[in-house]
């Protein structure tokens, strides 16, 4: 097994601020954020990223920071929407000079919505306020749209960032299994693989064909087999609006991997109960992801 595979990117270090909360930065550091991030907004974006949050003060910044250090040479705005979080996660979009909206509903699916609804771009790509982005995200999500007239969504691979360093292997398996079933259900139920932290649309078509609405609103960490847990999601159902158009695409380059939090899987017991858990239910429901068709 490569060694390179149980560690995280270097590209992504720089972004951690281990062991630093927003209000520990110092004021050199807010400095370079503000600056590196206006500098990647353009008025009249083709690229819109949109990013709810929820309590998300001391998560955001990192997230930010991954997208400000975009290669990318398209014009793009970060957008995010502020699901009626009571921390100081205002405070801090406004200290960084990030254009906001404020979404009162509670729901991950009202504030999506509104972001989709606010965004300028043609181009409309998820991102969520824990995951860390590569810097060549935008371009390698945006192409297969751009290129080809069939494609009408895609999304990306993902990883995880451990709490210890050591735990690393055992997220490696984790994301094995995940590619391998991600595969399985390419065919019948490609739906499911459409992840809200790393996926991507042609904005008017998902706006025209349904966006991002559902009949039950789940909470942002969703976690499974908790008492809120809703098993209909608000981007499974952008995938089905967008497929009554065109196809979507597996983005599978390294380039368009992002890195994620851990947190939910914690939330659901930890990675050993949560491989166990999925193992089983994945195991399930082979032959709904091979005939389309649910036992």
């Amino acid at each position: 097994m490569p060694v390179a595979l149980l560690k995280l990117p270097f590209w992504l270090k720089k972004h951690l601020f281990i062991n630093k909360l927003f209000v520990d930065l110092s004021e050199q550091q807010i400095k370079d954020l503000q600056l590196k991030i206006k500098n990647v907004q353009h008025p009249k974006p083709e690229v819109s990223i949109v990013i709810p949050a929820w309590n998300e003060e001391n998560n955001i910044f990192r997230t930010l920071s991954s997208l400000s250090f975009t290669n990318t040479q398209r014009k793009i705005e970060i957008v995010v929407i502020n699901n009626n979080s009571t921390d100081k996660t205002q405070q801090v979009l406004d200290t960084l000079g990030v254009k906001s909206y404020f979404e009162p509903k509670q729901g991950i699916t009202f504030a999506r919505q509104l972001g989709l609804e606010k965004a300028k771009g043609k181009y409309h790509l998820c991102a969520d306020s824990d995951t860390f982005y590569p810097p060549s995200w935008i371009d390698a999500m945006v192409k297969p749209l751009e290129n080809d007239d069939n494609i009408v969504g895609v999304y990306g691979r993902y990883a995880f960032i451990p709490e210890n360093s050591y735990e690393r292997i055992f997220f490696w398996m984790y994301e094995r299994m995940a590619g391998i079933i991600i595969r399985l259900r390419k065919s019948r139920r490609e739906h499911i693989n459409f992840l809200g932290f790393n996926m991507g649309f042609i904005a008017e078509i998902g706006l025209a064909n349904g966006g991002f609405k559902v009949k039950e609103v789940r909470k942002f960490d969703n976690a499974i087999d908790s008492d809120y847990f809703v098993d209909e999601s608000e981007d499974g159902r952008m995938a089905v609006n967008l497929m009554k158009t065109g196809k979507l695409k597996l983005i599978s380059t390294p380039k368009a991997r992002v890195f994620t939090s851990s947190r939910r899987l914690i939330a659901e017991g930890g990675i050993v109960k949560a491989f166990k858990f999925r193992f089983k239910l994945h195991t399930k429901r082979i032959s709904e992801y091979l005939t389309g068709k649910k036992i």
